[in-house]
């Protein structure tokens, strides 16, 4: 075994011959526990925020989605697209066309994104799941197409899902202008009604401005047979998405991306993922006061050890072996600090993930959540472990080279 580190660890775990130097050291190693397990704590709640928002696209955003990369349209019969439909590992293909139009309805209006979807959507997402009223998933029956508008929408409009009212959607003619005098007149439209049902995934960008239809009513409105604005893809069970996501990028080439559920909500994440960063930092910032604690701790050892200093000269010691003492010492601290705050930091995890303590307020339902999602990554126990490792052994290494100098 090392000498030095032998040396301190006894330094560390026997009694000193002053009683503060004890509690001080255990001070540092309460403060370094607690900035760790602090540290734990908000980065697996941010996990937990960001898997709930994931969930909740889930139910309306596709395993992956291909869109052209320039433009917004896309020829459906395309080779590549052709090459897709053969992909052995896709379950679900889905042909959809999104785009503006104005929606009215009982004499009220409002610029929505239009979703024309294929016969199988229902199996490529977890709609089902998000939808609210009497009525079924339905987008066509005989003569008449249906319109499953968000929630939030509804609201707008101030109609509910049973509205038996029809909705109109109108969007401009192919290379023609407006007239004023008669605006109606340049726009294509179409009717549609509510089969009874809104869908809620929410979401604000969603609930307040989508309305999912058929791809035929979508392909007439605008004017667009045969095209579409993006492929939405679901994967057999036991598929890798991002090994499948690799697999079509080659085929596709450079005129297509792939999109995963991240990237289509590519804003939202990155937004947490600043988020998360930040919180990072500042609490970095916590432990590396907290890592100021092992200072003073290390200069009260040292003076208290002269003694102990000179018998280890007279022994043949070097500098550089009682300096390593003392840095030994320190990063023990740093160490045992660090486990004992991420085993601290993963209890409190667990404990909220199970129980569900920590509320976001006395009223059940008032939030999307009641309590505070939490959820513990491997690679964030790996960052915090690390972090405090370096930092507390970075804290301590010039303070011991300037006081071994002065004070030994």
């Amino acid at each position: 075994m090392n000498a030095s580190f032998y040396i301190a660890r006894h330094y560390l775990l026997s009694k000193k011959s002053h009683h503060a130097i004890n509690i001080i050291s255990g001070v540092s190693v309460c403060g370094v526990a607690i900035a760790t397990a602090a540290l734990v704590c908000i980065l697996s709640v941010f996990n937990g925020f960001q898997d709930m928002v994931a969930d909740l696209f889930t139910s309306f955003d596709p395993e992956l989605k291909v869109i052209p990369v320039q433009g917004k349209y896309m020829a459906a019969d395309e080779e590549e697209l052709e090459q897709l439909r053969k992909n052995e590992d896709i379950a679900v293909l889905t042909e959809v066309i999104e785009d503006n139009a104005l929606l009215t309805v009982n004499n009220r209006q409002m610029m929505v994104t239009v979703k024309g979807v294929g016969d199988n959507f229902q199996q490529l997402t977890n709609i089902d799941d998000i939808l609210v009223g009497d009525g079924t998933y339905e987008l066509e029956a005989d003569v008449i197409d249906y319109g499953i508008c968000g929630l939030a929408l509804l609201n707008q409009l101030g109609v509910t899902a049973d509205c038996r009212a029809p909705f109109y959607l109108y969007a401009p003619r192919k290379g023609e202008g407006v007239d004023m005098t008669d605006p109606l007149e340049n726009l294509n439209q179409e009717e549609l009604f509510s089969p009874n049902v809104a869908f809620m995934v929410k979401q604000n960008k969603y609930d307040s401005s989508y309305i999912i239809t058929s791809i035929s009513l979508a392909r007439r409105l605008f004017e667009k047979q045969g095209y579409v604005t993006a492929i939405e893809l679901k994967f057999k069970d036991g598929v890798s998405i991002s090994r499948a996501k690799a697999d079509i990028e080659k085929v596709l080439g450079t005129k297509y991306k792939v999109l995963d559920r991240y990237e289509q909500q590519e804003d939202t994440f990155k937004i947490m993922k600043v988020e998360k960063l930040i919180s990072y930092v500042f609490l970095t910032f916590i432990l590396l006061i907290a890592c100021f604690n092992i200072i003073g701790s290390l200069s009260m050892l040292i003076i208290d050890k002269k003694q102990d200093v000179i018998t280890l000269r007279n022994l043949g010691a070097s500098d550089s072996m009682i300096r390593g003492i003392f840095l030994f010492e320190g990063r023990m601290i740093s160490v045992i600090g660090a486990v004992i705050g991420i085993t601290l930091g993963v209890g409190l995890c667990l404990v909220q993930q199970y129980y569900k303590v920590v509320k976001f307020g006395s009223d059940e339902g008032t939030y999307i959540i009641d309590t505070y999602p939490v959820s513990v990554h491997a690679t964030d126990i790996v960052l915090v472990l690390v972090t405090v490792i370096v930092i507390g052994f970075l804290a301590v290494w010039y303070p011991v080279r300037q006081m071994s100098r002065k004070y030994l």
